[in-house]
């Protein structure tokens, strides 16, 4: 696949629809980037500019951002979306929005263009019922900052043609990713069921006196965040002994949280207005200042990760096997 040959529009132009647009632009597609909300026009740009400001300074990519821009067009105007081959909407999660969108978008592009959604919490199979043509609508769920990540899932929802599926995951390795494809759509799909198991188990611990938020937080980076970057949770339980786990299991499932209303902690703090560190307001009490700096700190952590998990591919264990082999002529 050629990047440079297949147009992309991305819809909406927040935090992450501008990363995934930079990611596009480093792999050289050319962009359309339509911004819904007006306001976004004017912190697109700026916010795409520093991105590849950063990657040109972490060495992901070797000439200047605005040569990138020379194949980007951040506009109002859905009919420049013409002549794409795939569009991917990420606005916000308000199925009305989305259904707007779509109808936009179907306006203006072929049918054979691909319409995506870069939804984390509303099932595929539902949204592709509001487009006209259900066939060729999938998920493609982005981790922020999608410039900088592996992570990609490709969803397929119950109507979705799985011929584009394949399509979207070779295209991917082009975008620097190690695709997940989802075979049938459930609601959070893969990751974010994972984790969201997780933060509830962390939830009951902190309410219930077990921890404190900095306690759960240190377990989580010292532990799993120390294996996960190279394994997944099968992986690591084949490295470090399965019949443990086994034994395990058979006493600790019966006791985890199986909690169904929302946590009072995470409750409290949004009805207050807290957003994180968007508005140093969060699980955490931080200055203007700090808040700013940790959302520094994570951009800067994530070029450090991305460039040690490069080092670590899913299959290097197989390449280093062959290299072996090949080294060893009596094999």
């Amino acid at each position: 696949m050629n990047p440079t040959q297949i147009p992309i529009g991305v819809i909406g132009l927040g935090l992450m629809g501008c990363s995934i647009t930079t990611c596009l632009l480093i792999a050289g597609h050319p962009v359309v980037a339509v911004a819904p909300i007006p306001s976004d026009m004017g912190m697109a740009e700026p916010r795409i500019h520093g991105h590849l400001k950063g990657a040109l300074q972490e060495g992901l990519i070797t000439q200047l951002p605005d040569v990138y821009f020379e194949k980007l067009r951040i506009t109002e105007d859905y009919g420049l979306l013409k002549g794409c081959a795939l569009v991917i909407e990420c606005t916000l999660e308000n199925i009305d929005i989305k259904r707007d969108v779509y109808a936009r978008i179907e306006a203006v592009v072929s049918d054979e263009t691909i319409i995506t959604s870069n939804t984390s919490a509303i099932p595929i199979s539902l949204l592709q019922n509001e487009t006209r043509l259900p066939s060729r609508f999938l998920g493609l769920h982005w981790m922020e900052p999608s410039h900088t990540t592996r992570f990609l899932e490709i969803i397929c929802g119950d109507l979705s043609n799985v011929q584009y599926a394949e399509w979207l995951y070779e295209l991917s390795h082009c975008w620097g990713k190690e695709p997940i494809l989802v075979h049938k759509d459930i609601r959070g799909f893969i990751t974010n069921r994972l984790m969201y198991a997780m933060y509830r188990e962390a939830f009951n611990l902190v309410e219930n006196g077990y921890a404190t938020v900095e306690d759960v937080d240190r377990a989580c980076r010292n532990s799993p965040g120390y294996w996960m970057t190279l394994v997944g949770v099968f992986r690591w339980m084949d490295l470090t002994g399965v019949p443990a786990y086994h034994t395990v299991m058979k006493d600790l499932f019966p006791t985890l949280s199986n909690q169904t209303d929302m946590p009072k902690l995470i409750d409290d703090i949004v009805k207050a207005g807290g957003k994180g560190v968007l508005n140093a307001k969060g699980f955490y009490d931080y200055t203007p200042e700090e808040a700013q700096e940790w959302q520094k700190t994570y951009e800067e952590f994530s070029y450090e990760i991305r460039k040690l998990a490069l080092k670590y591919p899913t299959d290097v264990v197989k390449t280093r096997l062959a290299q072996k082999n090949d080294e060893d002529p009596s094999k």
